[in-house]
């Protein structure tokens, strides 16, 4: 299996991204020189006690593409083939997870990839290299054994004949002298150019991580543009990784970020949905951060709300598995929302979106927008 090459550079192609989807397995946009096209792409909504609304209506739902209101033509429930990305952080710092994140991450895969599914993931790890493990496969055997041996690059055993060789960031000359290296950006972007854009059907990726980023050759914003060409919508699990012993052990899982989950829904008790409301049980410590000092939970919160996901914070380790179990709910829980806009653009523009719903407690994840294809 061949390695990704880190840092490689996204190679232009007329049609690329969203244009390159078939109206029937998933997120679209098809445009030709005359006219626009239907654009779907995946929305969740919740309510306001922060559960999943599976019964909603297009007349419940309104939309915009650069401030100019949209008439939203259908709404259905997702039920096209499901591409899924593991991307899961194995720097010194997250050694202490690896146990709970193979075990919770399998648990996934196995409730996302049933037998007779056309549903496929693949697998990969990122320190200070990055290395896909497994490629697209519906064989959940297959993802179980790379995760079981799953483990940070700087001590790995690598073996060509059993395995992708690891190719390390080559615009970072000293990427493979530091263990605690994150190639964070540049996993999301491998994952999006080299990965998930030419798949048909819906794309999410999973990250797990601390959000630090040391080493990438991409930009944060290189990673989300890149996101955003390929259609994926993130989830991310911010750990913080050594330091999580300084917090309670009976901290729920809790989503962060914009949007938050008020009163008791989903199973989620007391108020705001969690137990407890701040950490507890020792000094706090400080979040990791990016080589530019930006905390990574921001980051990873960031990179969730751009692309239409959720992040997710795991206090403990026996939070990951509940927290998977959110994402396999909110992925069953899109609906694809299908539009015209009001101007054909074959130029390849970036278009911003914006999603609502009529009910002011309501809550709804969707893409920040999408790049229109080129001529």
């Amino acid at each position: 299996m061949a390695a990704l090459p880190a840092g490689a550079q996204q190679a232009p192609e007329a049609g690329a991204g969203l244009g390159a989807q078939q109206p029937s397995a998933g997120p679209v946009l098809k445009t030709d020189k005359a006219s626009a096209q239907p654009i779907e792409l995946p929305v969740v909504v919740r309510d306001k006690k922060g559960d999943l609304v599976t019964n909603l209506e297009k007349g419940q739902l309104s939309l915009s593409e650069e401030g100019r209101p949209q008439t939203i033509q259908s709404l259905t429930k997702a039920d096209g083939p499901l591409h899924i990305g593991i991307l899961v952080d194995t720097s010194k710092g997250m050694s202490g997870a690896m146990e709970a994140e193979r075990k919770a991450a399998g648990a996934f895969l196995d409730a996302m990839l049933p037998d007779g599914t056309k549903n496929q993931a693949f697998l990969l790890h990122f320190d200070r290299e990055v290395e896909l493990l497994e490629d697209f496969t519906s064989a959940r055997d297959k993802l179980h054994s790379e995760l079981d041996d799953m483990g940070s690059t700087s001590s790995a055993k690598h073996d060509d004949s059993a395995g992708p060789e690891t190719t390390s960031n080559p615009n970072t000359e000293s990427s493979s002298k530091h263990r605690n290296d994150d190639q964070l950006y540049d996993a999301i972007y491998l994952s999006a150019n080299e990965l998930m854009k030419d798949k048909t059907g819906r794309k999410v990726l999973v990250i797990f991580s601390n959000g630090a980023d040391r080493g990438s050759k991409e930009t944060l914003n290189d990673a989300i543009d890149a996101a955003d060409h390929a259609e994926m919508t993130i989830f991310t699990i911010f750990f913080k990784g050594e330091q999580e012993r300084s917090y309670g052990r009976d901290q729920f899982p809790r989503q962060t970020g914009g949007i938050g989950y008020p009163g008791s829904g989903s199973g989620y008790p007391g108020g705001g949905g969690y137990p407890g409301g701040n950490p507890g049980g020792g000094k706090k410590q400080p979040e990791p951060k990016t080589a530019s000092g930006v905390d990574g939970k921001k980051i990873m919160q960031e990179i969730a709300n751009r692309t239409g996901g959720h992040a997710y914070e795991a206090k403990h380790t026996s939070d990951l598995d509940p927290i998977y179990k959110l994402i396999g709910d909110e992925t069953h829980a899109q609906y694809l929302l299908a539009y015209t806009p009001d101007k054909p653009d074959t130029e390849g523009n970036f278009h911003k979106i914006v999603v609502t719903a009529s009910e002011k407690d309501w809550t709804v994840s969707a893409r920040e927008g999408y790049y229109a294809p080129e001529k």
